[in-house]
């Protein structure tokens, strides 16, 4: 009977309180926000840079800034997502993204440009995974890893899906109008799924043997919170300047730009194969174990690709492998609150979790091309953040909370 239950939980379909549309429209949510709000820029950014005049720089950092707003508007919004659930907060998000777009392709100047990201930035915190993963973590309790793991697996296809597609559109339209068609998309799809399909009554959060009585201050002060905090900002620094930096390492080993962008793509497809196995992984393993043993195994695949010199075919197979360790660091930080504290305070302290993390991010990519150059090339770079990677693993040590 446990087995069962646990599988209809999964599904979506043996819990009233739970709509049968919620799975199918959180992972359509994920894949078109994340698409048309994120993935897209990376494509464009060259064409609007060409068209504007407006330096990369400039635009670069304007959508780092989106990142910084995420992070920081996303523990209110964590809150608020505890006490009321994901459906006013997601909707109003998806209309905030679609204004946020439409401002990009209309913005007649920098200033406006960058207003509009920082708008964006809200519209992530409100409609991308730490929403997501708060109205998953509730409705499904204890069936919540593999539904989490169908959203994650869905938000993967973001970059596959909408990279090209900006791309071909881009080909014929303008940027701006490229912009505008995607926002027709982001409004047409995530407004009304999330309007229509989280209508569910908000169920309270189950008890956890760890909570703590005092409510979600005391958790955040604790110094497993701090330490687990830590651990996964560092390593999330490294995991962003990792994919960040491969393709230039890979040119810097003799490969095309061509087959560095496939073995960027191939990590991609790593990710969505590795979360697959982190269902299995959690039956296994405790928590403290898990979150060092993966943090380690990406340290180890960052020295390895830090130290390889080739051939190129050995580097892609290493790219995937560190793509299938990051896909289930992901799942690992969207369920380092409930394995430890419950699920009362979900959304506040998993948006505490998630704003350094954020953060580093941001600043990955400037910072990691900074110390590239100033270490020699991207090879001594990946050999540092393998040394963060096993600080952050040592950190996680100390991350078993105090019953």
């Amino acid at each position: 009977m446990t087995g069962l239950h646990t599988s209809w939980a999964a599904t979506g379909t043996g819990d009233r309180s739970r709509p049968r549309g919620v799975l199918p429209a959180l992972c359509a949510t994920q894949i078109i926000s994340g698409g048309v709000v994120y993935y897209a820029f990376p494509v464009l950014n060259a064409r609007i840079t060409a068209d504007t005049g407006w330096s990369a720089t400039s635009t670069t950092a304007a959508f780092s800034g989106a990142l910084l707003v995420s992070a920081l508007t996303g523990i209110s919004i964590g809150r608020i997502l505890d006490h009321r659930g994901p459906r006013a907060v997601m909707t109003m998000g998806s209309v905030l993204g679609v204004a946020a777009v439409l401002l990009l392709a209309y913005a007649p100047n920098l200033a406006v440009f960058t207003a509009a990201w920082l708008l964006a930035g809200v519209a992530m915190a409100a409609t991308f995974y730490e929403p997501a993963f708060v109205a998953v973590t509730r409705w499904w309790g204890p069936g919540r890893v593999r539904a989490l793991t169908i959203v994650t697996l869905a938000g993967g296809l973001s970059y596959t899906a909408f990279a090209p597609l900006t791309a071909a559109l881009a080909e014929h339209l303008s940027w701006r109008t490229t912009y505008v068609v995607l926002a027709v998309i982001l409004a047409a799809v995530t407004i009304p799924a999330n309007a229509l399909a989280l209508r569910a009554p908000w169920p309270p959060a189950s008890p956890h043997p760890t909570q703590h009585a005092h409510g979600s201050g005391s958790v955040a002060r604790s110094r497993p919170f701090l330490l687990l905090a830590a651990a996964l900002t560092f390593n999330g620094f490294t995991m962003y300047a990792v994919v960040i930096g491969l393709v230039p390492l890979m040119t810097e080993r003799g490969a095309s730009p061509t087959v560095a962008a496939w073995a960027l793509g191939l990590c991609g497809a790593g990710q969505t194969l590795g979360r697959t196995v982190y269902a299995t992984l959690a039956r296994r393993t405790s928590v403290t174990t898990r979150t060092v043993v993966l943090m380690a195994v990406g340290g180890g695949t960052t020295a390895l690709l830090a130290t390889v010199p080739g051939p190129v075919p050995l580097l892609v197979v290493l790219a995937v492998i560190a793509g299938m360790v990051r896909g289930n660091l992901t799942l690992l930080q969207a369920t380092a609150v409930t394995d430890r504290w419950g699920t009362t305070h979900y959304g506040r302290l998993s948006a505490l979790l998630a704003a350094p993390v954020t953060i580093a991010g941001a600043l990955a990519p400037f910072a990691g091309a900074a110390l590239a150059g100033s270490l020699g090339g991207y090879p001594h770079l990946f050999a540092l953040l393998a040394a963060v990677s096993a600080a952050a693993a040592l950190l996680a040590l100390a991350t078993r909370p105090r019953r």
